[in-house]
C-alpha cells in the first residue's frame, strides 16, 4: 500500500466521522442547508489536502473545525466583494434598453460608474486616459480591494502581469496628477 493509500485510509477512518459531526456547526455558520453542505465539502477537500501535515494524537475535531471556520470566512469575504446578482424574468430586453435610454446612454462598466462618482474631474480624466488594462487592474486592486491573485483570476492573466500593470498604471496616474497635487499644496519630489 502506497503512502497516499495509507493517508486515504487514515483520513476516511479518522476524519470523515468528525466531519459528519461538524454538520451542525456548518449549519449554524451558514444558516442554510445547501450552503452548509458546500462548506462541509470544502472543509473535507482542504482537510484531505493538508492531512499529511496533521499530527496524529492532536485534536482532530478542533483542527477540522478551524479549517471549516477559515473556509467559511474566506467564502464570506469573496461574496462581500462580489456584486449582488438578482435574477428575474420580469425585466425584458426592451425594458433594459428603455432604462439605458433614460439613464443617459448605454450601460456602463463598473469602472465607469466609479469614475462618474469621483468628485475631482482631474482624477476621473486621468483614470479615463489610462489604457483599459491598466484602468481595469487599478479598479480591481484599489477600488474593489482584490488581492493580486484574485485580480489575476478575474482578468485571466498571471500574477506577475497584474503586478506589472498595477505598477505601470499607478505610475502613469502619479505623472498625470502631479500638477493637480502641486496645485492643491502637496510638495512632491522630482519625477524619477
Amino acid at each position: 500500500m502506497t503512502d497516499h493509500d495509507q493517508l486515504s485510509v487514515r483520513f476516511e477512518r479518522d476524519a470523515v466521522p468528525q466531519l459528519t459531526a461538524l454538520r451542525r456547526h456548518a449549519m449554524r455558520l451558514t444558516r442554510d442547508a445547501s450552503d452548509a453542505e458546500d462548506l462541509l465539502q470544502e472543509t473535507a477537500v482542504k482537510a484531505f489536502a493538508a492531512f499529511d501535515g496533521f499530527q496524529e494524537g492532536s485534536n482532530l475535531a478542533g483542527w477540522l473545525y478551524r479549517i471549516m471556520v477559515n473556509a467559511h470566512i474566506s467564502e464570506h469575504r469573496k461574496r462581500a466583494r462580489r456584486p449582488a446578482l438578482q435574477l428575474t424574468e420580469s425585466i425584458s430586453d426592451r425594458d433594459m434598453l428603455a432604462h439605458g435610454e433614460h439613464s443617459g446612454g448605454a450601460p456602463r462598466s463598473p469602472e465607469e460608474h466609479v469614475l462618474a462618482r469621483l468628485g475631482d474631474p482631474a482624477i476621473a480624466s486621468a483614470m479615463r486616459n489610462l489604457t483599459e488594462v491598466y484602468r481595469t487592474t487599478i479598479y480591481y486592486a484599489d477600488v474593489e480591494g482584490l488581492t493580486f491573485r484574485e485580480v489575476a483570476a478575474r482578468m485571466d492573466v498571471p500574477i506577475g502581469t497584474v503586478m506589472s500593470r498595477l505598477h505601470r498604471g499607478r505610475k502613469q496616474l502619479r505623472e498625470a496628477l502631479r500638477g493637480t497635487a502641486v496645485g492643491v499644496g502637496y510638495s512632491l519630489p522630482d519625477a524619477a
